[in-house]
Formats: structure tokens, C-alpha cells, sequence
């Protein structure tokens, strides 16, 4: 059992800090570096890791996205909201990112690219902190109040400059995302990003999924917040339609 929990923490390290080498991950998880290695081997005979460029160094494969994209695709998910949210995607023309709930994250799932070329751009695959996404913003408001208050005393981070941190702001923001059904960001995840984002419920009332509209601040302003999250409460109403 401790031989296959060392390999999923070094399966984590090298998913976090890829490309990453031998030496690194053993100081990073104060392991042996004769210990990681033989991870390493057994990970990448599983196809789980590879080897990436220079010498030494690792990444991880496609197979974690295969393995997150079926948790998207479970109870039809990704067969109901893919046609809905390509439709609002050709409507705003902005980056639609689709993301499922992890622990205290969400995983980006999906992802529908704007077609101009600067555009909001995400990896397949990224964690994305509850305080800091427009789409983890809309998850929070749709958790019990205990909930968000021991998501909030774990001291959320900075990621950039413009993260709100504060938890009564916090608190604002999330009252404000229950009232008029979705959440918005602007630069708190990315520089010069902006997006709005709404949760998709099951027929339980639990968030299964949450979206987001996300695009450079510059084109979309908080003059289209309005309008957007309209388009975006409209989708989520006929992609939930099709879940019940």
C-alpha cells in the first residue's frame, strides 16, 4: 500500500510541476531518489508519465484527461451540454471552458475555442482554485453556507494581483453570484482575463459541472456582463433540461 501511495504523490508532483526531473521530485517529496525512480519506471510502463524533453525530466500523458474526461462524460454530462455550449460559444465568440468539481477545485474537462486570435486559453487538465475562477465562484454559491465558511478559513491565495482573498468580499461576491444566477472575474485567475461563469445542477440540486464565457478584458468589459450571463443562464437552463 505505501509503495503505491509514494507513486500516486509522484504521479501529483510531476502533474504539478512538469517537465520536472529526478533530483526535484525527491527533494519535493523528501523520497530517495532510487525510491522516485522506480515510480517513475512503473508509472511510465503503466503510461501514465513519459519522458520529455531534457535529460532526466518528466510530463505526464494524456491518460489522466482520458480517465477526468469520463468523469465529465458520466450521467450524459458532456452529451448534453457540448451541443449547447458550442452554440453559445458561436453566440459570444469567446472561449467556453467547461469544468467538473474535485475536492477543493475544479478540473478544466473541455474546452471550446474562441476563434479569434487573442482569446482566453486554458490546458485540458488545469486545477482551478474555488476563490480565483469564475466558474469555481459559482460553484462556491452553490454549496451549503458551513461549507464555503471552511473553504474560506483555508486562507485562499493570491493568484494574481487582482484575487480577491478577503473572505467578506468573498462572501459579497458569492451572495451576489446566488441572486443573479452566475459569477464573474475580471484579471483574478489571469492577467488581462475576464469571465462569467454559471453552475450546472443535477435533478439532486448538486452542482455536476460549472461553464464559463472567458475572453481578454479589453473586449469583454463589464458592460457584456449582463448580457452574457443571460446567454450563459439560458444554455445551463437547456443543457439541464436534458440531464433531468
Amino acid at each position: 500500500m505505501n509503495s503505491v501511495l509514494t507513486a500516486l504523490r509522484v504521479f501529483e508532483a510531476v502533474a504539478d510541476s512538469q517537465p520536472v526531473g529526478l533530483s526535484q521530485l525527491a527533494r519535493r517529496l523528501d523520497v530517495p531518489k532510487s525510491t522516485v525512480q522506480r515510480c517513475l519506471k512503473t508509472l511510465h510502463e503503466a503510461g501514465w508519465v513519459r519522458p520529455a524533453p531534457g535529460e532526466g525530466r518528466w510530463s505526464i500523458t494524456g491518460r489522466a484527461f482520458t480517465i477526468g474526461s469520463a468523469v465529465a462524460a458520466g450521467d450524459r454530462l458532456r452529451d448534453a451540454a457540448l451541443p449547447e455550449l458550442g452554440a453559445l460559444q458561436s453566440a459570444v465568440g469567446e472561449t467556453i471552458h467547461l469544468a467538473v468539481p474535485d475536492g477543493d477545485e475544479l478540473v478544466l474537462v473541455e474546452r471550446l475555442d474562441s476563434p479569434h486570435q487573442l482569446r482566453a486559453f486554458l490546458a485540458l487538465g488545469t486545477r482551478l482554485p474555488l476563490h480565483a475562477a469564475a466558474t469555481g465562484k459559482a460553484y462556491l454559491a452553490t454549496l451549503p453556507d458551513e461549507q464555503i465558511n471552511a473553504y474560506l478559513r483555508s486562507t485562499p491565495t493570491k493568484v494574481t494581483a487582482q484575487t480577491h482573498t478577503d473572505p467578506e468580499q468573498l462572501w459579497d461576491e458569492i451572495r451576489l453570484a446566488r441572486r443573479r444566477g452566475y459569477a464573474t472575474t475580471e484579471q483574478e485567475l489571469h492577467e488581462g482575463i475576464s469571465a462569467i461563469a454559471v453552475a450546472l445542477r443535477d435533478r439532486t440540486g448538486a452542482a455536476r459541472a460549472c461553464f464559463s464565457i472567458s475572453g481578454p478584458s479589453s473586449r469583454l468589459t463589464p458592460e457584456l456582463f449582463e448580457e452574457y450571463g443571460s446567454k450563459a443562464l439560458q444554455t445551463r437552463d437547456a443543457i439541464e433540461r436534458v440531464m433531468q
